[in-house]
């Protein structure tokens, strides 16, 4: 095992059981793990404050950008209380190249799980996601694709995305989605909401909310939202990205959750810390996210931090 993944005590040290359902790993060790960033393409939408980065985010002048190689992950996560994490592909960094992920997932059972990124039309995904679950015990997959010039993005349920869906769907893994567009991700919600329907077993995990617009009285979940809290195999990813998008519009990220849970209900909501991308220590990501269950119950606070998270993102040789 290289000496970076050798194993380390994880475990928590805070009352509150807390797991994160979206970190991204980045490796210090270039030569093992190569980085080919990418660059946004022109077509995609302007990202606020905080949520950009090749790895770590921007915010205002000095963002504080910490690279979350294992070797530090590990003691953040210790030291924060968190039990365990979901190790998502970073895509800006490793493209499809995943094996930064599945080294750690392999080397910290325990402790990671991995959702690997692919390409939504390469014919070879589903043979690789089949092989991924057999090799590693892989949890989701998250695919991507083009953005046509109107911000519609086809690959989403495209002929080849349906067969990685099948794939996912007979295996038991997630289906992890990130959309995004101007505006949010709220005009692909009747796309989603079709996959789903078409996958009811299948878990399908929405990174980041979708990304709602946070400038009204419903915090963003207005009218093209509202239909995916009566699909149950749907969940929800509330991460430090919309803690900052609810930061820049001056809202209260605390009646944010509030809503979402009252939206969606709290077992259908997770949190993520999107480390890797988003600014700020662990630590303080953290503590921003437990300030923002104050108005939760504690039945609710631990769903949204614990389990909820914890249940969806179960490997598969872990559910049996």
């Amino acid at each position: 095992m290289p000496a970076h993944l050798e194993k380390l005590d994880s475990s928590p040290r805070s009352t509150q059981r807390i797991f994160d359902s979206h970190a991204h790993l980045v490796a210090d060790d270039q030569t093992r793990y190569p980085r080919n960033p990418m660059k946004r393409s022109p077509l995609a939408p302007p990202r606020p404050p905080g949520v950009i980065g090749l790895p770590g985010g921007k915010h205002g002048d000095h963002p504080i950008n910490e690279i979350p190689d294992v070797s530090r992950m590990l003691p953040w996560m210790r030291e924060a209380g968190v039990e365990g994490a979901v190790a998502v592909q970073k895509r800006m960094v490793y493209r499809y190249d995943n094996r930064y992920i599945l080294d750690s997932s392999d080397a910290h059972p325990d402790t990671f799980s991995a959702v690997v990124i692919l390409d939504a039309e390469d014919a070879g995904t589903p043979d690789l996601i089949r092989s991924y679950i057999a090799r590693h015990d892989l949890v989701g997959v998250r695919l991507f694709g083009g953005r046509e010039a109107d911000g519609s993005m086809p690959w989403l349920d495209s002929p080849r995305a349906l067969q990685a869906w099948a794939v996912a769907d007979e295996h038991g893994i997630v289906m992890d989605i990130e959309v995004l567009a101007a505006g949010g991700g709220g005009p692909s919600v009747p796309a989603i909401i079709a996959l789903a329907r078409r996958h009811p077993r299948l878990r399908v995990v929405l990174d980041h909310m979708l990304e709602p617009e946070a400038e009204d009285a419903n915090f963003g979940l207005d009218e093209r939202f509202e239909p995916l809290a009566a699909e149950p195999n749907i969940y929800f990813k509330f991460t430090s990205i919309n803690l900052d998008l609810y930061r820049e519009a001056g809202l209260p990220a605390d009646q944010a959750l509030r809503s979402a849970v009252d939206l969606f209900g709290a077992d259908r909501i997770m949190w993520g810390s999107d480390i890797g991308t988003s600014s700020g220590t662990y630590q303080d990501m953290v503590q921003r996210m437990l300030a923002a269950t104050a108005l939760l119950t504690d039945a609710e606070r631990d769903a949204v931090l614990y389990q909820t998270g914890k249940r969806v993102f179960a490997k598969p040789n872990a559910r049996g």
